[in-house]
């Protein structure tokens, strides 16, 4: 029997011919299974260990894909799609042109919805079990929430909803105390509360006319199935509580979990960590940001950080060390954390709100309401901006630009590099009169020596990088490195404009009556973003250059690594070059 159960098993037909004993065998095998490869090709590692058993359960008890299953975030689907029909190509999991990292209804139909971002299963889930009720279909409706989604606001929308129906919809809390971070809040609070037995155990599900069952063990199988098998049974709305630990079966994954939620390279037997080169390199974008912050709220007490559930991705962690009063972890909770801020905002703190700007789309009403319709000096830090790797299209940072530059009384800022962020920092927080977006990317800058003395930087300056005759190229952010280097040998001139809101109108009319042809060239989407900017003050001015505008076509990008992905849409050094050059001819 040793190590061939998951050899058979091509879909959850042939999971459900095993006897049950034989499934401890199985979870056994699928763990090493996506230990194996995530070691070698990386990704989300600890969700889906800790998820097994609940994944061999779902499947064996439910006649899946008759029956929906939807994974909220689907960090934790690796499982999922091994048993459904990817085991052969789950070794190309978010390689470019291989399986995505996500659930995708266009890769299975086991994917009931596709998802990535969090909180969003109950909706769906509920949205499906009236569908099917309406076409009078006797389905099971299964929606898989982790205990930090389930926190989030449209997570309470969705069961607020689904408390006053009688669809068949179970909600299964797959409680293990951790998102990304460790979970914050009241509710987290309450679910430990239940755990310990302290708490009368159902009072929050029941309020909102549930059927609550648990909580019972999530890597107890039998246990599983059979209170599965029980609640396919019941009618109306339920909610099942699963404790189960994330990192499951992975010592170093089970101890140190925030590391393991997607840790690189690490050796699939030890569970070490790949060693990383001791070479001095550039600091990552949110590492300037969270230091730099760290280094104003020791001279500005006004200061303040919030972050929905991101501390140690957007490295806001290092004020929540350093001033834990004074730094906010609101749980995923983008538009709290947007109003929140502007709350601050008018009793004169100056609140740093660091949401990733594939995030901020979450909280699009409390931008234009709460913060800019007030004109209140809130500084938003949209790190993971542009093009973010293999997360692929639901976390690519690419629309920022054209949904904030329509709004009034916002900045607009793009660093080129580490020092420009610094200083648009220390800028942001000497008084300024507006709300501000500073995008920046995920990775690594190509600043050794980026802890230079604080510059205040000009609102709404560009500045010349190269002056050449042929033609000119306007760029905005740090896809100016990818310009630089493509134009290295030409004799081009080359602008980083800085500021897409307000323009540098008058270094715009000097370049325009300079050169014949200008380009822009941004990581971001080109419908509506920073070329769209130049081209309405063209036709704002009546100018008759030749424009070109260089950036994200109009399609979703799917995942690969960042320099692969350049490369497909055209911005990568060599592509820019081969552009410039045909203009030029």
């Amino acid at each position: 029997m040793e190590n061939n159960l998951l050899k058979h098993i091509n879909s959850p037909k042939e999971l459900r011919l095993l006897n049950q004993k034989d499934l401890t065998q199985l979870a056994k095998e699928l763990r090493e299974f996506i230990i194996n490869i995530v070691a070698t090709k990386e990704g989300h590692l600890g969700a889906s260990l800790g998820v097994v058993e609940l994944t061999i359960a779902i499947h064996y008890a439910f006649d899946t894909p008759n029956d929906l299953l939807i994974w909220d975030v689907g960090h934790q689907a690796y499982g999922h799609k091994i048993l459904t029909g990817r085991k052969d190509s789950f070794h190309t999991n978010r390689q470019l042109g291989g399986i995505s990292g996500f659930p995708k209804r266009d890769e299975s139909e086991f994917d009931a919805f596709g998802t990535g971002h969090s909180s969003t299963s109950i909706s769906a889930t509920l949205g499906m079990a009236i569908a099917s009720k309406l076409k009078g279909e006797d389905k099971q409706h299964i929606a898989v929430i982790g205990d930090a989604s389930i926190a989030s606001g449209m997570a309470f929308e969705g069961l607020n909803h689904a408390g006053v129906t009688d669809a068949n919809l179970l909600v299964i809390l797959n409680d293990n105390a951790i998102g990304i971070d460790p979970s914050v809040g009241a509710l987290k609070q309450y679910l430990t509360n239940v755990k310990k037995g302290t708490q009368k155990r159902n009072n929050i599900i029941e309020a909102l006319n549930f059927d609550y069952s648990g909580p019972i063990d999530g890597h107890d199988l039998d246990k599983i199935i059979s209170e599965l098998e029980r609640l396919k049974t019941v009618k109306g709305p339920k909610l099942l509580h699963v404790i189960t630990t994330k990192g499951k079966g992975l010592k170093q994954a089970e101890k140190d979990q925030v590391k393991y939620h997607a840790p690189g390279k690490f050796d699939a037997k030890t569970g070490d960590l790949e060693a990383k080169p001791n070479a001095e390199m550039p600091p990552k974008y949110q590492d300037v940001f969270g230091h730099t912050l760290v280094e104003l709220a020791k001279q500005n007490e006004n200061i303040v950080g919030i972050t929905p559930a991101m501390p140690t991705g957007s490295s806001l962690k290092y004020m929540m060390d350093e001033f834990p009063d004074r730094a906010f972890d609101v749980g995923i909770a983008e538009q709290h954390a947007v109003t929140l801020a502007a709350g601050m905002a008018t009793q004169g703190l100056i609140p740093f709100c660091n949401i990733y700007s594939t995030f901020l789309q979450r909280a699009y009403d409390q931008i234009i309401h709460d913060v800019a319709l007030q004109n209140l000096p809130v500084v938003f830090c949209l790190d993971r901006s542009g093009l973010v790797g293999q997360d692929g299209a639901t976390h690519h940072g690419v629309f920022d630009l054209s949904y904030l530059r329509c709004i009034p009384n916002l900045i607009i800022f793009a660093p080129r590099n580490e020092v420009e962020l610094r200083n648009i920092l220390y800028t942001a927080q000497l008084g300024l009169k507006h709300p501000i977006a500073i995008r920046y990317p995920r990775g690594r800058g190509v600043t050794l020596d980026w802890k230079q003395p604080f510059t205040k930087i000009e609102i709404g300056k560009g500045i010349q990088l190269k002056k050449g005759e042929q033609l000119a190229i306007l760029s905005i952010g740090t896809i100016a490195k990818n310009v630089s280097e493509a134009i290295e040998d030409m004799e081009i001139s080359h602008y980083n404009m800085s500021f897409v809101k307000p323009l540098d109108e008058a270094l715009l009319h000097n370049i325009f009556k300079t050169y014949e042809t200008i380009v822009t060239v941004e990581d971001h989407v080109v419908a509506g973003g920073f070329g769209s900017t130049i081209l309405e003050f063209v036709g704002n001015h009546n100018y008759k250059n030749i424009i070109k505008t260089l950036g994200i076509p109009d399609h979703f990008v799917e995942h690969g690594s960042v320099e692969e992905l350049q490369v497909l849409v055209g911005l990568d050094a060599e592509g820019l070059n081969q552009t410039f050059s045909d203009l030029i001819k």
